[in-house]
C-alpha cells in the first residue's frame, strides 16, 4: 500500500478504526456506563468524517490498482450518507433509552455499517463492491434484530438475513458471469470489453444479476418485499436508519456499477432501470393506500421514491446522474424531519405507530403540525416543496433523454401516491376527535422536525447549492458534459456525454 492509498481511504480507515477502539472500550469499561458517550462520540465521529470527505481540495484519485475510486461524484454520495446517519443517530438517543435499547453495540454497528457504504460508493471493482455491501448488510441484519425480546424484531431480522443472502447470492453468480466473459472484475477492464458498444450475452447476463442483486438493497420492485416488514418490526431508530443513508449508497452503487463498467451500452440496461423504476412507483404508491401503521406507509412511500430516484438512473446521462444526486438527498432530508416525529409518537408512554393517533393532532401542537404537513406535501410532490422539485428534476431528465412515456407515468404514480400522504395531513387538522397522542420530543428531534420542514419549504428558492455539487458530481462519474444545473422550474437539456 502506497501513500497515495492510505491517504484515498483515509476517512475510511478513521471511521473504522475508531469503530473498532469503541467496541474494545465498551468491552473493556461496560456497556451499560457507555451506551450514551459512545452514541454521541459516534455522532461526532460520522460529522468529523463527513467534514474530511466534503472539505477541502480534493483531486479524483484511484487506490489499490483501480479498485478504490475517489471522485467527486463518492464524495457527494458519501457525505449526503454520513451526515443522514448522524441525524438519525442523534435523534434516536432519547427514544433509545426510554424504551431500554440504548447498548452500545448500536451506534457502533451503525458507524460499521457507514463504513461499508463507503466502500461501496467508491468501488472500482466486483470485489470491492462485494466487501463493502457485505459489510453494510451484516451489521443492518443485526441492528434490525437489535430488540431481542421482541418476536417482531427478531423476525425482521430473519426475512431481512433470508432474503439479504439470496440476493447476495445472486449478485455473486452475476459477478462470476462477468469475470467469466471480460476476464477482470476492475470496471476499467470490464468497460473496455464492450469498448465496441456490443455486450457479449454472457456478459448481459450477469449484468442482470448484478442489478437483480443491487436492485434489492433500494427495494425496487419486484425485489421489495422484505420492505414492509422489515420497517414495520424494526425499532423506530433503525427503520429511519434504513430509510436513509443504505438508500443512498446503494443508488449511489448502482449509478457507479452501471456507468464506469457498462456505460459504452446505455441501451442494455436502462431499459432495465426503467422497468425497475416503473414498477417501483407504482407499486409503492397503489400499495401504500391501505397502510394504517405508519412505518409500513414509510415502506411502501420508501418503495415509491426509490422508483422515482431511477428515473434519473434510467436516463442513462449526466444531467440524470445530477438529478437521481438532488434526489437522493431532498429524500433524505425529508425522511429525517418526517422519522424525528414518528419516534415521538406515544401514549401513556407507549411507542404508537397507527396513523389515526394522529387525529386532531393540530389543536395540541400546531408548530409540529405545521412542519408535518410541509414534509408530507414534499414527500407528495406538492409545489412549492422541494420535494416537487426533487420530482421534476428526474421527470425533465427522463424526457430529455427520450424517456416521455416513462415521466407521463411517473406523473400519474405521483398523483396516485399523494393519497395518502394528504391522508395523513387531514388527520392531524380535521380528523375525528379521540384519544390523543403525546408527541415528547428531545432538542435534537425537534430540531430534525423543525430544520428539515423549513428546509424543505425555503430550499425551494436556490437549492441550497445541492444542484451545483450534484452536477460536478455527476460530471466526475458520467465524464465532461455541460449539463446545465438542475435549478427549479428550469428544465436543462445536457450536452452528449464525451
Amino acid at each position: 500500500m502506497t501513500s497515495l492509498d492510505f491517504s484515498t481511504i483515509l476517512p475510511e480507515f478513521t471511521l473504522a478504526i475508531y469503530a473498532l477502539l469503541a467496541l474494545m472500550a465498551g468491552a473493556y469499561f461496560g456497556k451499560d456506563a457507555l451506551a450514551r458517550p459512545i452514541l454521541w462520540v459516534t455522532v461526532a465521529a460520522l460529522l468529523i468524517v463527513a467534514a474530511m470527505t466534503g472539505l477541502g481540495e480534493h483531486s479524483d484519485t484511484r487506490a489499490f490498482h483501480d479498485m478504490f475510486i475517489d471522485d467527486a461524484f463518492a464524495r457527494f454520495a458519501k457525505v449526503v450518507a454520513l451526515v443522514g446517519a448522524a441525524a438519525v443517530l442523534a435523534m434516536s438517543a432519547d427514544f433509545l433509552e426510554r424504551q431500554g435499547l440504548l447498548r452500545f453495540e448500536l451506534p457502533i454497528l451503525i458507524a460499521l455499517a457507514v463504513v461499508g457504504m463507503m466502500v461501496m460508493i467508491s468501488a472500482g471493482d466486483l470485489l470491492t463492491l462485494y466487501m463493502g455491501l457485505e459489510l453494510q448488510s451484516l451489521a443492518l441484519y443485526v441492528v434490525a434484530a437489535i430488540r431481542r425480546e421482541s418476536a417482531r424484531s427478531s423476525e425482521a431480522g430473519l426475512k431481512y438475513f433470508v432474503l439479504g443472502a439470496l440476493s447476495s447470492g445472486m449478485l455473486l453468480y452475476g459477478a462470476s458471469l462477468v469475470y467469466g466473459f471480460a476476464g477482470t472484475t476492475n470496471f476499467a477492464g470490464i468497460i473496455q470489453t464492450v469498448n465496441a458498444g456490443h455486450l457479449p450475452l454472457g456478459l448481459l447476463f450477469g449484468m442482470v444479476f448484478l442489478l437483480v442483486g443491487l436492485a434489492f438493497k433500494v427495494s425496487a420492485v419486484p425485489f421489495h418485499m422484505w420492505t414492509p416488514d422489515v420497517y414495520e418490526g424494526s425499532p423506530t431508530p433503525v427503520t429511519a436508519f434504513f430509510a436513509t443513508a443504505p438508500k443512498v449508497a446503494a443508488m449511489a452503487l448502482i449509478a457507479r456499477v452501471m456507468f464506469d463498467a457498462f456505460g459504452h451500452v446505455p441501451g442494455d440496461w436502462t431499459q432495465i432501470i426503467a422497468l425497475l423504476a416503473l414498477l417501483s412507483m407504482f407499486l409503492g404508491s397503489i400499495a401504500g393506500i391501505g397502510q394504517r401503521n405508519v412505518k409500513r406507509l414509510m415502506a411502501y412511500s420508501s418503495i415509491a421514491h426509490m422508483g422515482f430516484a431511477l428515473i434519473g438512473l434510467a436516463a442513462g446521462t449526466a444531467y440524470g446522474v445530477q438529478t437521481m444526486l438532488v434526489y437522493m438527498t431532498i429524500y433524505t432530508i425529508m425522511n429525517v424531519g418526517t422519522f424525528a416525529f414518528i419516534l415521538s409518537m406515544e401514549r401513556d408512554g407507549v411507542p404508537v405507530t397507527d396513523i389515526k393517533a394522529m387525529n386532531q393532532f393540530a389543536k395540541t401542537s400546531p408548530t409540529k403540525a405545521l412542519a408535518l404537513l410541509i414534509l408530507f406535501f414534499s414527500l407528495a410532490g406538492v409545489p412549492p416543496m422541494l420535494g416537487f422539485f426533487a420530482k421534476f428534476g428526474v421527470l425533465s431528465a427522463a424526457i430529455s433523454a427520450g424517456l416521455g412515456w416513462l415521466a407521463v407515468l411517473g406523473v400519474i404514480a405521483s398523483v396516485i401516491g399523494a393519497f395518502y400522504y394528504l391522508r395523513i395531513v387531514y388527520y392531524i387538522y380535521f380528523g375525528d376527535e379521540g384519544e390523543a397522542i403525546t408527541s415528547r420530543m428531545s432538542s435534537p428531534q425537534y430540531v430534525a422536525l423543525i430544520g428539515a420542514a423549513a428546509i424543505t419549504l425555503l430550499g425551494a428558492v436556490s437549492m441550497l447549492g445541492i444542484d451545483k455539487a450534484a452536477g460536478r458530481a455527476a460530471e466526475s462519474l458520467v465524464g465532461p458534459t455541460v449539463a446545465a444545473a438542475a435549478t427549479p422550474g428550469t428544465v436543462a437539456e445536457p450536452d452528449a456525454v464525451e
